[in-house]
C-alpha cells in the first residue's frame, strides 16, 4: 500500500481513505499528534489529510500526470526509483533547527539498500526515508503443511494442497522472488550477483519464471491483492505466497481465536522490499512535510506504527532493539545486519526481522520490464479462472460487509496488545 499526505491549513482533520485494507498503514493517532508536535516545535498550526491507495502505480499517476500536490507520499521502493528517474522529487532537508533529526534512527541496514535503488544520478537517501520493510515468503497452516516442507518454493508445487494455495498478487515482488531462488546455484557458484539478478527482465529469465509459476498455477486458488491473510485465518487456504507484515497481521489474529499460523522464507532465495516517505515536486507545504517525516523516525512512533499494522519499521538503534527483545517468546538469533554487531544472537521475531543468513538470500526489487513482466503475469494468470477460484471470490464479496464491521474492533484489539506488551517491557 501506499499513502499521501496533505499538509494544508483546514479547520478540521479530514480522512480520505480509499482502500479496502482491514487495516491502514500508520497509527492514525500519530497523524493528530503530529500537528499538535509541530505546533510546538515550529509555532505554526497544520491540519493533514490523509489519502491511501490501493498500488503504487494509482499514487504515481496522480503526481505524475494530475501534478497532484501532496506534500509526503509513501511508496516503495521500486516507485522511488522511477520518481528519481523522472525528476518527481524534492531533495531532503534535514536542518531543523532546535528540533532533533530523528532521521538519524533509520537503521544502517535501510541505509544501505537505498543506496542501491537507481536514481539516475541521485542518490535516493538524500531524496527519501525508510518507513516500512519487509520480505516475500510464505505463511502457511502447520496443521497441514510441515516447516521442512516451506524450506523451498516447491512446496506450492505439492498436488496435496491443490486449491488450498494463494498467491499474492504482485507480479514484481513475485518474479524477483522467485528469479532469486531458481538462481540459487549460479549465485552461490559466483556466477551471477545477487543485487544485479533483479535487474535482469530478459526474455529468458522471464520464460523461466513463468515456467514455474505455470508448473502450478492449477493449485491456486486466488490471487489476492489483501484477502489472503483472513482466508489462511478462516482455513480457506493453507499456504500464501505473501509479504511479511501480513504474515504478522494473519499470525496475530490467528493467535486470537486460539488457531496457529507460521511463516517462513524459503532457504532458496526470496525478495526483500522497502516503503519509504518522500517529498513531490509538486508539494506545497515542504516544511511541515520534512518535519512529517522526521516526527515518524521518532523511535517511539515507529513502534506504534510496527504495532498497529504488523510491518516492521525502518528505524532501528538500541531503543528499538530492547522493546522487541522477548526471551520467553522467541529463541536467539542473529540479527546484528539490522541492530549492529551487538544483536548477533537475541531473542527477536524472525516474521519480523528473519536471521542474518536468510536476509542474504533476499534481494531487493528494482523497476525494471514492468510491460514484459505484466505481460508474463496476464498470462500466468489467464482468463480462465478456475472453479477454486470462483469459490473462494464468492466467499470473500460474503465476507467484505462482516470484514468492514470488524475492522475498527481489530483496531482496537491491536491497541490492547500494543498497551499490554508496553506494559511487559
Amino acid at each position: 500500500m501506499s499513502a499521501g499526505i496533505y499538509i494544508e491549513d483546514y479547520t478540521d482533520l479530514v480522512h480520505e481513505l480509499g482502500t479496502s485494507s482491514v487495516y491502514d498503514y500508520i497509527d492514525e493517532d500519530l497523524i493528530v499528534e503530529f500537528e499538535e508536535w509541530y505546533e510546538e516545535q515550529t509555532g505554526e498550526p497544520v491540519k493533514i489529510i490523509y489519502q491511501t491507495f490501493d498500488i503504487n502505480e494509482t499514487m504515481l499517476s496522480k503526481i505524475e500526470l494530475g501534478h497532484e500536490d501532496y506534500d509526503v507520499v509513501c511508496p516503495s521502493d521500486y516507485i522511488i526509483e522511477r520518481m528519481l528517474a523522472n525528476d518527481l522529487l524534492l531533495p531532503l532537508e534535514r536542518d531543523f533547527g532546535e528540533t532533533p533529526d530523528y532521521i538519524g534512527n533509520v537503521a544502517p541496514y535501510i541505509v544501505e539498500k537505498f543506496n542501491q535503488i537507481e536514481g539516475n544520478g541521485k542518490n535516493a537517501n538524500d531524496y527519501s526515508v525508510g518507513y516500512m520493510w519487509g520480505t516475500v515468503g510464505l505463511i502457511y497452516n502447520p496443521k497441514y503443511i510441515s516447516d521442512s516442507e516451506v524450506k523451498d518454493w516447491d512446496v506450492l508445487k505439492n498436488p496435496a494442497y491443490a486449491g488450498k494455495v494463494l498467491m499474492k498478487d504482485a507480479f514484481r515482488d513475485v518474479y524477483t522472488a522467485l528469479l532469486i531462488a531458481l538462481n540459487k546455484e549460479a549465485i552461490d557458484a559466483g556466477e551471477k550477483d545477487i543485487r544485479t539478478l533483479p535487474f535482469d527482465t530478459s526474455e529468458e529469465s522471464i520464460k523461466l519464471v513463468e515456467d514455474y509459476l505455470n508448473s502450478f498455477k492449477e493449485s491456486v486458488c486466488g490471487w489476492e491483492a489483501d484477502f489472503g491473510k483472513e482466508q489462511m485465518t478462516k482455513e480457506l487456504a493453507w499456504i500464501n505466497l505473501s509479504w511479511s507484515g501480513d504474515a504478522q497481521w494473519a499470525i496475530d489474529e490467528a493467535a486470537d481465536i486460539g488457531m496457529e499460523l507460521r511463516y517462513a522464507i524459503p532457504q532458496t532465495g526470496s525478495a526483500v522490499w522497502f516503503d519509504g516517505w518522500v517529498i513531490p515536486k509538486y508539494a506545497k507545504n515542504i516544511k511541515a512535510a520534512r518535519y512529517f517525516i522526521n516526527f515518524m523516525c521518532k523511535p517511539e512512533n515507529a513502534l506504534r506504527n510496527m504495532d498497529m499494522t504488523g510491518y516492521v519499521s525502518a528505524i532501528g538503534g538500541e531503543e528499538i532493539l530492547q522493546s522487541m527483545t522477548d526471551p520467553e517468546e522467541f529463541d536467539p538469533i542473529d540479527v546484528s545486519y539490522f541492530f549492529g554487531p551487538q544483536a548477533d544472537s537475541v531473542c527477536i521475531n524472525q516474521v519480523m526481522y528473519p536471521e542474518k543468513n536468510i536476509i542474504e538470500r533476499c534481494a531487493m526489487m528494482h523497476d525494471r520490464g514492468t510491460e514484459e513482466l505484466l505481460k508474463m503475469w496476464s498470462r500466468v494468470k489467464g482468463d480462465n479462472a478456475s472453479a477454486w477460484t470462483y469459490i473462494l471470490i464468492c466467499l470473500v464479496l460474503g465476507g467484505l460487509v462482516a470484514a468492514v464491521i470488524i475492522k475498527y474492533v481489530r483496531k482496537a484489539r491491536r491497541k490492547k496488545r500494543y498497551s499490554r506488551k508496553r506494559r511487559r517491557k
